[in-house]
């Protein structure tokens, strides 16, 4: 009987613990989720998958109820180290406004409450879903400004090499590619940024839930941005060649501006899982 009284008490002691971290965290962190959740839905919005995130951390917490429920909950002293340490930025971010920081506060103080009040196993078990949210984090326009800038400079730059290479005379002038009968323009959405973005939380995704060695899951993190590089320049380099033999009219049409888009992510999309299913079937011999 008082096993069973033990266990329901531990259990309301979860569920009240629970539901007064994430009560304090979302009054705190408002401003900050409206931050996140303007930028998600901004019109060519680079982080549209961070409405995903969340869902798939609790999935991944969900599925190790059983786990959690097993879990001996002994307060860890060092975790309120970590949740001060958490609180002492959102309160500096909080003062300048400086959201981006004040998201990854959050993320902080979320692994310190979790580690401070259920305990090391807990925590051990949660750690990656919790995260696995600084992705969903937006990065600051200044920055997403220059990335972008960059790697759209040099998407046009590799392109502009193969146009040449197959004989198209070709000049490149910042973000723009002269054919002698046409002119493509190089924009932000086709740097690669987004698909490199997305490739990133998938390369996580699939790392975490697949059963493999520790290097081919940074194989399968790191493999993003030489995919979404690679098809963008393969959609650049199309989009100069159409251009030259159609017109810049045809390119410029929505059905192959936006199609082109859509195929160049499906492709790359085709290549990150044959990689992945190759990295499941590599087998390397241990020494001795």
């Amino acid at each position: 009987m008082n096993s069973k009284l033990k266990t329901q008490n531990s259990k309301l002691f979860s569920l009240l613990a629970w539901s007064s971290l994430i009560g304090l965290l979302t009054y705190t962190y408002y401003p900050t989720f409206a931050w996140m959740v303007d930028r998600w839905m901004a019109r060519d919005s680079y982080f549209a998958h961070g409405f995903l995130i969340p869902l798939v951390s609790l999935y991944w917490i969900f599925k190790k109820r059983g786990e959690l429920a097993s879990c001996d909950r002994v307060s860890e002293p060092y975790g309120l180290i970590v949740l001060i340490a958490g609180i002492l930025i959102q309160v500096f971010a909080n003062v300048f406004r400086i959201y981006f920081v004040s998201a990854f506060s959050f993320v902080i103080v979320l692994l310190g409450g979790v580690l401070f009040l259920f305990g090391k196993n807990v925590a051990r078990a949660t750690w990656f879903p919790i995260a696995f949210l600084c992705l969903m984090i937006p990065l600051p326009l200044l920055v997403i400004s220059e990335v972008t800038l960059k790697m759209k400079f040099f998407v046009s730059e590799i392109a502009t090499y193969f146009l040449n290479a197959i004989g198209l005379q070709t000049i490149r002038q910042g973000s723009y590619i002269y054919t002698p009968n046409s002119v493509v323009l190089v924009g932000d959405p086709c740097s690669g940024l987004r698909s490199f973005l997305a490739f990133l939380c998938l390369g996580f995704v699939f790392a975490y839930g697949s059963h493999i060695d520790m290097w081919k899951k940074a194989v399968l993190i790191a493999v993003g941005l030489p995919l979404a590089i690679v098809s963008n320049i393969g959609r650049v380099f199309a989009m100069g060649l159409l251009g030259e033999l159609y017109g810049v009219g045809f390119i410029s049409t929505k059905v192959i501006h936006d199609g082109g888009g859509i195929l160049a992510f499906v492709i790359a999309f085709f290549c990150f899982m044959m990689i992945r299913r190759k990295l499941e079937r590599i087998h390397v011999p241990k020494m001795g």
